[in-house]
């Protein structure tokens, strides 16, 4: 008997998108996988894509919002129920001050305070834990 193929972990450009101090967060769907959870703008990369441009790619698409990689924060590999997913966390940028608005097509601004209360999915709590590691709480 042949030992059981391996799945590739899908390619996940995530953009964790910083402005003044606030991050973009939206939440997840209803019939969607970890519906209600907290997410940061992203999806799979596409064939030839970098997860870098990705990150970007998905930020516009999902928020409306034009953004620039700055640097990437984090890389992991989590396992869920529904598969394996290789998770590229980019720091992103607004590419224009007078492009930002409050909210941005279901996704709002929050202190790095506030995203230490949301639920977010397993594979992201690295990174927000480095986003909330110096903030206090009132």
């Amino acid at each position: 008997m042949s030992p059981p193929v391996e799945t590739p972990a899908k390619q996940i450009g995530i953009a964790v998108v910083e402005y003044r101090g606030r991050y973009l967060v939206g939440v997840r769907p209803v019939g969607s996988e970890l519906a209600g959870c907290s997410e940061f703008p992203g999806g799979k990369v596409h064939p030839g894509e970098t997860p870098e441009a990705c990150a970007c790619r998905e930020c516009l698409e999902e928020t409306l919002l034009e953004v620039t990689a700055v640097e990437l924060l984090l890389r992991r590999t989590f396992t869920y129920p529904h598969g394996t997913f290789d998770l590229h966390f980019w720091l992103c940028r607004p590419t224009s001050d007078g492009a930002v608005q409050d909210t941005h097509n279901g996704f709002r601004w929050v202190t790095n305070a506030e995203l230490a209360t949301l639920t977010f999915p397993g594979g992201n709590a690295p990174v927000v834990g480095l986003l909330t590691v110096n903030c206090t709480t009132s």
